[in-house]
């Protein structure tokens, strides 16, 4: 079913209320640091965030809850953050550090926020069943493209293939490895099944996508150990509760690199992009840019476009320039 639009009466009651909680909470903080003796300023990771409270991981690994000023904006998970202890394990952020990147979706109004920062790799979940859906993947990688992580595509319950079937898939997908972005192959029903993966995630801080049922919370409960899930450590640690289920956590993983589980992000999709910004989305495209004759070429039929001539050729993938045609006509603004 569609969401319900705010009306502008609706918008501005949520707005004053969001301005309230700003200023009870900024309140809160402030009183907090006046009342801590010695203050010294260290640095932090945020594991998750519910309302105006953050769980923190502090350099020497120690789990803090913290609140944050209100004049900092919106602080989210895989922030890197400065904070003050205020007691045992209670801080007040006090400055949030420039983000290498940050994933975004609109919000009620329309406007991005950003749901996670400072991710290096997005992970493109596919399987055999359902049937893998191109033009999702392909807008998965120009989000990617667009916020400067890398891509990895990881195709799950591989153990449903015989040689076959695997041998298909992979002609099928050739050309994405072709243009760069890695392939594993990975089930959690063999044993070392997940070793592909895991070496792809070693070093990296990662989110995973895909669309409905290819196994993505299985895969997250298998990659996360159980005593490391926000039911219980995070209650445990900050009185959060049950709603840090539903809100985007940062785990560290024992085999190195870190993991944000977000069930928002899973089924993450790209906002409006301008033609331009869609182009660049593509990295293949990119060669060709600027080389078309006619300068706003939608690499529909046109003469001379440079774009329609490398598909030709077999540097494009028919497929990929079809999906981009796809978005294109879904952008809003095509300037």
């Amino acid at each position: 079913m569609a969401r319900r639009r705010l009306t502008e009466q609706q918008k501005n009651r949520v707005a004053r209320i969001q301005e309230k909680r700003r200023e009870r909470a900024a309140s809160v903080a402030e009183q907090a640091l006046a009342d801590a003796q010695d203050v010294i300023t260290q640095r932090g990771r945020v594991v998750v965030r519910h309302g105006r409270s953050l769980l923190l991981r502090a350099q020497d690994g120690r789990n803090v809850h913290a609140m944050f000023r209100a004049n900092l904006g919106e602080v989210v998970c895989g922030d890197e953050v400065l904070w003050q202890p205020t007691g045992d394990d209670e801080g007040v952020v006090t400055a949030v550090q420039p983000r290498s990147t940050a994933l975004s979706r609109p919000d009620y109004s329309g406007q991005d926020k950003a749901i996670a920062a400072n991710i290096t790799q997005l992970v493109v979940v596919l399987a055999v069943r359902p049937e893998p859906v191109s033009y999702l993947l392909d807008q998965y990688l120009v989000a990617a493209e667009r916020i400067g992580v890398a891509g990895l595509i990881c195709l799950n319950k591989i153990d449903l293939l015989d040689d076959a079937e695997r041998g298909m898939f992979h002609a099928h997908y050739a050309h994405y490895e072709h243009i760069g972005y890695p392939m594993v192959e990975i089930s959690a029903k063999t044993e070392h099944g997940l070793d592909p993966l895991l070496d792809r995630l070693r070093g990296e801080t990662s989110i995973l996508v895909g669309q409905s049922g290819v196994g993505k919370s299985s895969l997250i409960n298998a990659l996360i150990p159980r005593e490391n899930v926000a039911e219980g450590r995070l209650s445990d640690a900050t009185g959060l509760g049950r709603h840090t289920t539903s809100a985007a956590t940062l785990y560290a993983l024992q085999s190195g690199g870190e993991l944000i589980d977000s069930p928002g992000v899973r089924s993450f999709r790209l906002g409006h992009l301008t033609r331009r910004e869609l182009e660049q989305g593509y990295r293949e495209f990119r060669p060709y840019l600027g080389r078309c004759r006619f300068h706003n070429c939608a690499h529909l039929a046109e003469p001379g476009c440079a774009i329609r001539a490398a598909v030709e050729h077999g540097d494009i993938a028919a497929a990929r320039l079809d999906n981009y045609h796809h978005m294109l006509a879904q952008a809003v603004n095509t300037e």
